[in-house]
């Protein structure tokens, strides 16, 4: 059976027990998928207002807009919901690398699979070079 939450037009989050859902966000252009975050409901109704992505930092315990100190700002051009309204897709235009570390994407680096790979612990790949990285807060 759904419910409005599967099926309704109405938007309604459900947070986890921090209050917070996931965030996944990907390039409009490249589709490429740049970072995971969290948003509360206080993030989500300053991007949705502002147009540009808001997260809530889980180390800092406060709100963080991408980029208020790189530059490196998500405008955000489409806000989607999944089917259980537990975690939101946004899908922007970078102005800049979205990775604190200087690279395009936070998932710059692949992890080896395979016979013998998980008792590896040297099981990282670059994809990607790191551009001398940002300054934190990115």
């Amino acid at each position: 059976m759904t419910d409005t939450h599967e099926t309704g037009a109405d938007f309604l989050p459900r947070f986890d027990a921090a209050g917070l859902v996931t965030a996944v966000v990907t390039d409009r252009r490249s589709g490429e998928l740049l970072m995971v975050a969290h948003m509360n409901q206080d993030a989500i109704a300053a991007t949705r207002a502002e147009g540009e992505a808001v997260f809530f930092s889980r180390s800092r315990g406060r709100l963080w807009k991408k980029g208020e100190t790189s530059g490196n700002v998500l405008r955000v051009v489409e806000l989607r919901v999944d089917c259980d309204q537990d975690a939101l897709w946004l899908i922007v235009e970078p102005a800049g690398p979205a990775c604190h570390t200087g690279a395009r994407s936070c998932f710059y680096r692949s992890v080896a699979l395979g016979a013998g790979a998980a008792e590896s612990k040297r099981a990282l790949t670059r994809t990607e070079e790191v551009a001398g990285g940002a300054p934190n807060g990115s």
